[in-house]
């Protein structure tokens, strides 16, 4: 039996414009994910990103009022093309993004599970995390798209 976890989870599914193979590459490599991570106005800095099954992925988010963001993340899983899910501590969550070749769009589907409820809406009331989250997504699109006109 499926239990319901979207009373505590963050969701959304986008077709993004590009090969998999690229949508691949800009979220697994540092150099580029730190150009797009993040919602508007964020910059990045990555310490680590070792994209594998145990790897640890540090960075601070640098926050346009000048406020630093520390996440740590541990990765869980790994399927190249297919899928990463990582642990994120404090707050804790685990995220699972899932890569769908479709010819040459991708069909990417992100989700933040939560460990409750209250847990979510405290980051979704705190830190506009449901907003900020379709702007990563948005960040990413317009990545992309001058990465293919390179």
């Amino acid at each position: 039996m499926e239990s319901n976890t979207k009373d505590r989870e963050l969701f959304i599914t986008r077709t993004l414009n590009a090969p998999v193979e690229l949508v691949w590459e800009v979220w697994t490599n540092p150099e580029h994910i730190a150009n797009w991570w993040g919602p508007n106005g964020f910059t990045n800095t990555i310490s680590k990103m070792d994209v594998v099954p145990g790897g640890q992925w540090n960075l601070v988010m640098h926050g346009p009022d000048g406020t630093d963001y520390v996440n740590k993340s541990t990765f869980k899983e790994v399927i190249e093309f297919k899928r990463i899910s990582y642990e994120h501590f404090n707050p804790h969550f685990v995220a699972t993004i899932n890569f769908e070749a479709q010819g040459e769009q991708t069909l990417l589907t992100w989700r933040m599970l939560f460990d409750s409820e209250e847990i979510l809406q405290t980051i979704v009331k705190a830190h506009n995390a449901a907003e900020g989250l379709k702007q990563n997504v948005e960040k990413l699109s317009m990545y992309l798209a001058n990465q293919l006109t390179k």
